[in-house]
């Protein structure tokens, strides 16, 4: 019994050790740059990654560690297949073409720059190869293949659903469609995108974006928030008490006014700041995003001490223009998938964050009529426990971002005393209109 085991545990220990030695380590950030130019009958598809996005897979080396380059080409068309090809879904309309040939595949080292275009790609992959005694680490060199898809027309449409974040824990793919005899469509994307047309047309692109407004809503853990107090002071509205004559009819002007201008505010002027900021006219510092994140959470307190303390005015188009540069921020990244159509995607996502919210507000209210038909005697103290929890994770949510406001270097701008004297007289009018909106339009007395 001592003797197999003996003669075991060396085994083991040989083992774990080849499993070791051969394995590759995941890179962390890889980028893929992939051309595609339907021309005639086919599809091509030109690929470079870099080589140790390999993994898993044992390449032939010499004593220095360089790649056995010779050795090595046998085997790149099999990696093209296992790495690229199979991770890669091209749509010819809606059939989904099948998989491609490898026509090509090369080393390259790191310092080619040869995929700065089409044409200079198309060259170098077809071209020579590099010589059998260049020495080419596999840290510092590139994997170009060329692939192609038969097809039936060069004018159909086309999609692709590219899954090469297999690649790295952080892949970044750079994608050059170029159309036939039209403009080259640059995409680049983190991660798995999903399936998207590379060229798409008006009913696609209105679709896409539709739905990624609505997601929005739903994946927005503060715009979630905010709605949901919105719900709470609409129930806290709607449950005060009928009040003395003559205040009766002011209590109606404010519940028409609550129920039709301040969603109608909200959403044109969300939908102004959503669209200049998708049109490019909203800063690209990097702190721009958390400022105005930092102002949502603030704007989520505030309503929902409003909703504890029944205030009067709620500045509605002011937490519109806030929200609507929230939106614009998960806008950015994705515009891009909306090729040509740029007004089209911008005027559908408008549209599918609008109606989002407006289905989360009617869920929200049915589900607190629900919750206080079951307690009607509890309806105050419950909107009260509600609304303070919800006010304090939107406190909360504005400090930490405000920290990183404050850790952060933001070239502020050089306040003269003029402007500083303009902006206090501006701050003193917003306070003093705002008193007069809550004092004489939201509750007006009676003459």
């Amino acid at each position: 019994m001592i003797e197999r085991r003996s003669i075991a545990l060396p085994a083991v220990l040989i083992l774990a050790f080849c499993g070791t030695a051969y394995s590759h380590t995941i890179p962390d950030n890889v980028t893929a740059q992939v051309f595609l130019r339907p021309s005639r009958g086919s599809l091509y598809m030109l690929v470079r990654i870099p080589f140790d996005a390999l993994a898993d897979t044992v390449f032939p080396s010499r004593a220095d560690g360089d790649l056995d380059l010779p050795q090595v080409d046998l085997m790149l068309p099999d990696a093209a297949k296992t790495w690229i090809s199979d991770w890669v879904d091209v749509y010819e309309g809606d059939s989904l073409l099948p998989k491609p040939r490898v026509v090509e595949t090369r080393v390259s080292l790191g310092s080619d720059n040869s995929f700065r275009s089409y044409e200079d790609a198309w060259a170098h992959v077809t071209g020579a190869r590099l010589p059998a005694t260049v020495q080419v680490y596999p840290d510092r060199a590139m994997f170009d293949v060329l692939f192609e898809y038969p097809i039936r027309s060069d004018r159909s449409t086309f999609a692709i659903h590219s899954r090469l974040s297999r690649l790295g824990v952080t892949v970044v793919t750079v994608l050059r469609f170029i159309t036939s005899g039209g403009p080259v469509r640059t995409f680049a994307y983190e991660g798995d995108p999903g399936l998207f047309p590379l060229d798409p047309g008006w009913g696609q692109a209105a679709r896409r974006f539709f739905l990624a407004g609505m997601v929005q809503i739903l994946r927005g853990f503060d715009y979630l928030l905010f709605v949901f107090c919105a719900a709470l002071l609409f129930r806290t509205r709607q449950a005060e008490p009928p009040a003395p004559q003559p205040q009766a009819q002011d209590l109606l002007l404010w519940r028409r006014r609550f129920r039709l201008r301040s969603p109608i505010a909200f959403a044109v002027a969300s939908s102004i700041t959503l669209i200049g900021s998708a049109y490019g006219l909203a800063p690209d510092a990097i702190w721009f995003p958390v400022l105005f994140e930092t102002l949502i959470g603030a704007s989520v307190a505030y309503l929902a001490l409003e909703s504890i303390v029944r205030g009067g005015w709620i500045p509605t188009a002011a937490f519109g223009l806030i929200f609507g540069f929230g939106f614009s921020f998960a806008l950015r990244g994705t515009l891009q998938f909306g090729g040509s159509r740029v007004l089209t995607s911008v005027l559908s996502y408008t549209a599918g964050i609008q109606l989002g919210l407006c289905v989360a507000l009617a869920a929200f209210i049915l589900a607190l009529h629900l919750l206080f038909q079951i307690a009607p005697r509890a309806e105050r103290i419950g909107t009260i426990f509600l609304a303070a929890l919800v006010a304090h994770t939107g406190w909360h949510r504005m400090l930490d971002r405000a920290q990183w406001l404050r850790a952060s270097q933001i070239p502020w701008p050089n306040l003269t005393p003029g402007l500083w004297v303009a902006l206090s007289l501006a701050a003193a009018s917003l306070v003093y209109f705002g008193s007069i909106i809550s004092s004489r339009r939201v509750f007006p007395r009676d003459r």
